[in-house]
């Protein structure tokens, strides 16, 4: 960034911190016809009561992602975009490993009509899908819940087991071992695949590694930011006839180039 990009900047941020000291002012003038506007800045992570979250140096929690009360994130988890993790009249346990896709909501119950607490527990390297909704349940260690799928108190998600995308399971039901269960209610579909096993492994280790790549990019201060963007426009690639057509080969500087195991067909295609 330039000397007069970098002055611009400051200079907003100069703005902003007095706009906010003018505002303070007025309402002191204002006396007893002041009116206060409740403006709460978003927080990543809060407390509630006297529960704060714990969550490991190592896991991944989203800017615009809500992880509040008590609630434990494991080594290696990712919470992602728009996810609320509410741990409030219970607790919320989530291992390692594990990755909360966007706009996914987790809640708790205190506790069912037989007076047994319900919190949310949630396994090592499980996958959540997007807008799936987790209600003081538990999810055991490498099961699958598909995207906008609905789990109701006291469900047991086994190990291996998945949910299909769009199902809603019924309090108290178990799924078991290796099946698949899909609908509303949701009801036995087919049993897993070896295939799809370890399908289930391979997409949590994807998402410890993307989770790596969206924490790096949003520790990147503005300046960080400019000089990619100059890189980026400096390298564009153009279609490869019409450079080979010109006799040119452009080289992709280190800076923008992804790790292997981000992308899993950038690295078969350099073995072929």
């Amino acid at each position: 960034m330039g000397t007069l990009g970098r002055a611009i900047y400051t200079l907003g941020n100069w703005i902003r911190v007095t706009g906010q000291a003018v505002d303070r002012v007025g309402c002191r003038l204002q006396g007893s016809y002041y009116f206060q506007e409740e403006l709460s800045r978003h927080r990543t992570l809060m407390n509630i009561f006297d529960k704060s979250p714990v969550v490991d140096k190592d896991a991944f929690i989203a800017p615009g992602a809500s992880v509040m009360g008590d609630v434990q994130v494991g080594q290696g988890s990712s919470i992602w975009y728009g996810s609320v993790l509410r741990g409030d009249v219970n607790s919320i346990v989530v291992g390692s490993g594990t990755n909360i896709q966007d706009n996914s909501l987790v809640h708790v119950a205190k506790s069912n009509l037989g007076g047994k607490e319900l919190p949310t527990i949630i396994g090592n390297n499980v996958t959540i899908g997007h807008s799936a909704v987790i209600h003081a349940c538990t999810i055991e260690d490498e099961a699958f819940v598909g995207m906008g799928a609905t789990l109701l108190d006291g469900v047991v998600v086994e190990k291996h087991a998945m949910v299909a995308a769009g199902s809603l399971v019924r309090q108290n039901t178990r799924v078991p071992y290796g099946e698949v269960w899909a609908g509303n209610p949701a009801k036995f579909l087919r049993k897993l695949t070896d295939e799809e096993i370890a399908f289930i492994s391979q997409s949590a280790t994807n998402y410890i590694n993307l989770a790596k790549v969206h924490a790096a990019e949003n520790a990147k201060s503005y300046e960080e930011i400019e000089f990619e963007k100059m890189l980026r426009k400096k390298f564009a690639r153009r279609d490869e006839e019409y450079d080979s057509m010109i006799g040119v080969v452009r080289e992709t500087p280190p800076e923008l180039v992804l790790p292997d195991n981000i992308l899993p067909d950038k690295s078969q295609k350099a073995v072929q």
